[in-house]
């Protein structure tokens, strides 16, 4: 039963909801830029280079490429970091409470790239966006079901919590595999030696982060060259520092991720959304959100994360594979797998990969994730205020 909550789970959850407030204030920001004045400036500096490093050791990219390879790289850290916690000690440790939102976690990714498949099938160009509307903003959705408060069982919050964790694990598997471009053996084989010196420095418990931040910097810098998408390196860094169940008193991991997660979700994750979501809507119509690309979203985060979210919890709950969340009702379990379609910064992110040489649809991604992410907003807050308000049969 998901019912026990760890302290780990009561701060990342106050955490996630604020921030979800400051994302929505960041992608109207660059919404209004956008379509104002100083768009141009908007733009003009997103495509801005600028040089990191010392003279040949270095990289110049672009302030655009800087947030989504440089600043995401430390996001996927620190959801690696969450991930990792919570399946030693948390919420996903037990497997009768990990089963539900994993099993639903799995519908939420493939129902909806059926749908965009479904939609853009044909058309070679557009079929790499397939996993575009597979993704949850975790912090979105648990900040619009933090607004219902009480009205909500906290099992439902623990539930969409740790589905969206291993939708964001699944997000980094899809990158990894599909999303990487041709790879370099020689640096391939640094990142390989990296991972191999953290490792060492976690077999022998080392509990000072100096040391793994300084072999990570360096393999950040042979993933990008090595044609794998450079947030993987974030995500092997985190695989390394060390947590055991055993340390009581001192555990790096929780102290790195509380040390870190308010510049996460404060900083790295607005500068995403005010860097990606602006799009001009000058001559907008609805028959823009009928291209295949934004319809394929659009129906995939809508329609896709509910059906797939609630009919794979449904079996898995009739089928006793899993157990339902405790004091919630099929309205409630509904109006959270409708928030599940929130997948604003993550699927942006996403589309940023699959379209990183057509960038000629990444202005009909950006509506298509923001239509569909609006519309699991506005329909799951309702659908979960109507389940609040009314007498529901239990699961």
């Amino acid at each position: 039963m998901i019912n026990y909550l760890s302290k780990p789970f009561r701060w990342f959850f106050k955490l996630e909801a604020a921030s979800g407030l400051v994302l929505l204030i960041a992608a109207i920001l660059a919404l209004m830029i956008s379509n104002s004045n100083f768009a141009e400036l908007y733009f003009h500096t997103l495509e801005k280079y600028l040089f990191i490093g010392i003279n040949e050791f270095g990289l110049k990219l672009s302030v655009h490429h800087w947030i989504n390879d440089a600043l995401m790289a430390v996001f996927f850290f620190f959801v690696t970091l969450e991930i990792k916690r919570e399946f030693i000690q948390g919420e996903l440790s037990n497997i009768k409470q990990a089963l539900l939102p994993i099993i639903a976690a799995v519908g939420g990714m493939v129902v909806p790239a059926l749908f965009y498949v479904f939609i853009n099938w044909g058309n070679s160009e557009t079929m790499v966006g397939w996993a575009i509307p597979s993704a949850t903003d975790i912090a979105f959705s648990l900040g619009i079901l933090s607004l219902l408060g009480s009205r909500v069982p906290i099992s439902l919050k623990v539930f969409l919590t740790a589905l969206a964790i291993i939708d964001d694990l699944g997000a980094i598997l899809i990158i990894a595999f599909f999303y990487s471009g041709d790879l370099s053996i020689p640096y391939l084989s640094l990142i390989l030696i990296s991972y191999i010196i953290l490792l060492i420095l976690n077999k022998f418990s080392i509990k000072i982060f100096s040391p793994y931040l300084l072999v990570g910097l360096f393999m950040w810098f042979f993933t990008y060259k090595s044609g794998i998408h450079a947030t993987i390196a974030g995500v092997l860094l985190a695989s390394t520092i060390p947590h055991r169940e055993k340390d009581k008193d001192f555990s790096l991991l929780l102290k790195i991720e509380h040390a870190i997660s308010p510049y996460v979700a404060f900083g790295i994750m607005p500068l995403f959304a005010f860097a990606n979501a602006g799009v001009n809507l000058t001559g907008l119509s609805i028959s823009s959100l009928m291209a295949p690309v934004p319809l394929g979203i659009v129906c995939g985060l809508f329609f896709g994360k509910q059906i797939g979210v609630l009919a794979f919890s449904y079996i898995s709950i009739k089928f006793k594979f899993a157990e339902a969340p405790n004091n919630s009702s099929w309205l409630s379990l509904y109006g959270v797998s409708i928030l599940t379609g929130i997948g604003f910064t993550m699927s942006l992110f996403v589309g940023n990969l699959a379209f990183v040489d057509s960038t000629q649809y990444m202005d009909g991604v950006k509506i298509g994730v923001l239509t569909g992410s609006l519309l699991s907003t506005v329909f799951g807050y309702i659908v979960l205020l109507i389940s609040a308000k009314k007498i529901n049969v239990k699961i």
